[in-house]
């Protein structure tokens, strides 16, 4: 099991897609989204993976992560075995000097939502925040993906704007 370190932030304006190398559509479910793990099918363009977290710690930046790779006929078999509300969003990929930020512009229930994830080697690296990059969000569970699929955010965005 390795160590994920993460901070999270909403995305300001679409500048980043004048800037990206990569992206990919994915298609996401939980099997599990317990507070304290979660379990995750999760289909990226050719690839699949199940993938399971541990509970985040006091500043919601660094959790548990395993992930395995299974084919794509499995995941999505088990994708039916899913809790309500499968994610789907395009993740967009940005160099910034040393770091990779992955944007993801999600789609359905949760349209109108983007984040920007960077990992980190710790919790207090330090790295260039691009124009684009808006409030940080690491910690609000509301912004976390499992979240996300049990309470969408076209449900609570306006109350928050």
């Amino acid at each position: 099991m390795s160590l994920e370190i993460e901070r999270k932030f909403l995305v300001k304006n679409e500048d980043f897609k004048k800037v990206f190398y990569q992206k990919k559509q994915l298609k996401q479910g939980y099997l599990n989204s317990d507070k304290n793990r979660t379990v995750r099918v999760r289909i990226s363009n050719d690839s699949a993976f199940l993938t399971i977290k541990g509970k985040s710690n006091s500043t919601g930046t660094t959790r548990f992560e395993w992930e395995k790779e299974i084919n794509s006929a499995e995941a999505e078999q088990l994708l039916l075995l899913c809790e309500p509300s499968i994610i789907t969003k395009t993740r967009f990929y940005i160099k910034a000097e040393n770091h990779i930020f992955e944007v993801d512009e999600f789609y359905g229930d949760n349209e109108g939502l983007i984040i920007a994830e960077i990992e980190l080697n710790t919790e207090n690296e330090l790295f260039k925040k691009p124009l684009w990059l808006g409030t940080e969000v690491t910690g609000d569970k509301r912004y976390y993906n499992s979240s996300l699929s049990k309470v969408p955010f076209k449900i609570w965005a306006k109350i928050y704007k």
